[in-house]
């Protein structure tokens, strides 16, 4: 994979010409495009909680349900700008009309919790923004260099944040050698079954872009799961996965990332696919 290319959802710094866009259309319309968010999301909490689909979190909605607001308000806004009948909707319309890009972003967030958002050339969107602490409000809208949204650096920085966020403790993936390569992490909260870390799409192409040198620096460093935790992680494979690592350890996952360097499978979509499908089959 190119090193010059962005990751998928990384924060990317807004161009000249961006700036300049969002300074004509999005800054004089700030307060109708919060407006307009707040709109489309009161309709995405009506269809959440309507659907009796979401996941039971330890705390009720919407706290811990960022990716699912997140997703279903990015998903209904093509709809909303299609036809423009709200000024905000209008106004970003424009924005996109004139050149100017609206992607999804996801990272650190000051240092403090893994965020899904939006970027609109220099502005950072949050439309779930009271999914931590519920009392905020539900959309904040800031300019980039003033959100504290950062992309995650590596395993190290992500271990820092998710225990920070969701007090998991983060080791070396030696229980799985076979999906280490993409999959250099072992998650664990107490009281809940460890998990294989991490399958969203940022990371996967974070551990390609250098031919799984940095997951292999993190399995080689990062800390090891007692042995309990490892045979719990084992337990949870269905046996093809057990099959594929008949002897699981620090050296058998080093040896998985080298080979895999070797064989370039960072560039091979099929065996990215099939890690992917791997993991699913895994139980959590």
């Amino acid at each position: 994979m190119s090193t010059a290319a962005p990751l998928p959802y990384a924060p990317v710094p807004p161009t000249h010409e961006e700036l300049a866009l969002t300074q004509r259309f999005l800054t004089p319309a700030r307060d109708a495009v919060e407006a307009f968010l707040l709109q489309v999301r009161a309709g995405t909490d009506a269809a959440l909680l309507g659907s009796g689909a979401l996941v039971r979190r330890a705390r009720a909605y919407p706290v811990g349900y960022c990716l699912e607001i997140a997703d279903h308000v990015y998903a209904a806004l093509p709809g909303h700008l299609a036809r423009p009948a709200h000024p905000g909707a209008a106004a970003l319309r424009g924005f996109l009309d004139a050149g100017g890009t609206g992607r999804r972003v996801w990272g650190a967030l000051r240092g403090q919790y893994f965020q899904n958002a939006m970027q609109f050339g220099g502005l950072y969107v949050d439309v779930a923004n009271d999914t931590v602490t519920e009392t905020k409000p539900k959309v904040e809208i800031l300019p980039m260099e003033a959100s504290g949204l950062e992309a995650i650096r590596g395993p190290a920085h992500f271990a820092d944040v998710a225990w920070r966020y969701w007090g998991m403790h983060v080791f070396a993936n030696h229980a799985v050698p076979s999906l280490a390569p993409l999959f250099p992490m072992m998650g664990w909260i107490p009281g809940v079954r460890p998990r294989l870390l991490s399958a969203n799409d940022y990371m996967t192409a974070l551990m390609r872009r250098d031919g799984f040198v940095q997951a292999e620096a993190w399995i080689s460093q990062g800390p090891a799961a007692p042995p309990e935790l490892l045979a719990a992680q084992r337990a949870l494979c269905p046996e093809e996965v057990r099959a594929a690592d008949p002897a699981p350890g620090r050296d058998a996952s080093l040896e998985a990332c080298r080979r895999a360097r070797d064989a370039g499978k960072a560039e091979d979509p099929a065996w990215v696919r099939a890690c992917q499908a791997a993991l699913r089959r895994i139980a959590v």
